[in-house]
C-alpha cells in the first residue's frame, strides 16, 4: 500500500475477501430479520413488543430502541457492503451465506434467549405459544442450515479456484 492511498485495505482491491463478505452480510441479515420482526409482529400484528414486562409506554420505547439498533446495523452493514463492492472484494457466495446465517442467528437468539431464557416477550399472547415457538425456532434453524450449506459451497468453490 502506498502512502498516498487514502483508504486502508485497498491494497487488496480486486481480490475477494470471503471472511469480510460473510461478516458484513451477516450484520445485514440480522438487521433485516430484526426489521421483519419489528414491522410484522410488533407493528402490523401487535402480537408483542420487544419488552413486554412493564407498562405499554416502556414496551413502545423498547420497540423504538430495537428499531433504532436495527436501522443502525442495516445502514452500517450496507455501507460496508458497498465498500466491498467498490473495492471489488465481495465474495458473493460467502455474502449470501452471511445473510442467511445472520438472519437465522437473530431468529434463534430471539426465540431461545429473549422468549425462553430472559422472557422479555413471547411470540404471541393469549394462545398456546408452543406451535408459535416451534415455528419461530424452526424457521431460524432452517435459515441457519441454508446459510451453512451456502457457506460450505462457497468455501468449496473458493478452494477449487485456488487449485
Amino acid at each position: 500500500m502506498s502512502t498516498s492511498d487514502p483508504w486502508p485495505g485497498t491494497a487488496t482491491e480486486g481480490r475477494p475477501e470471503p471472511r469480510t463478505s460473510l461478516l458484513v452480510c451477516a450484520v445485514v441479515g440480522a438487521a433485516v430479520m430484526a426489521a421483519v420482526d419489528e414491522i410484522v409482529f410488533h407493528q402490523l400484528l401487535h402480537w408483542h413488543h420487544f419488552y413486554d414486562r412493564s407498562t405499554s409506554g416502556v414496551a413502545l420505547m423498547s420497540d423504538g430502541l430495537l428499531h433504532t439498533a436495527e436501522l443502525l446495523a442495516l445502514v452500517a452493514g450496507l455501507f460496508l457492503f458497498a465498500d466491498l463492492r467498490r473495492r471489488r472484494a465481495l465474495a458473493p457466495g460467502h455474502a449470501w451465506s452471511g445473510v442467511f446465517l445472520g438472519a437465522g442467528a437473530f431468529q434463534v437468539f430471539d426465540g431461545i434467549v429473549d422468549h425462553k431464557v430472559l422472557r422479555v416477550h413471547q411470540v404471541r399472547y393469549g394462545v398456546d405459544v408452543t406451535p408459535y415457538d416451534w415455528a419461530w425456532n424452526t424457521a431460524g434453524l432452517l435459515l441457519l442450515l441454508l446459510g451453512g450449506v451456502l457457506w460450505v459451497r462457497a468455501r468449496g468453490a473458493g478452494a477449487r479456484r485456488q487449485s
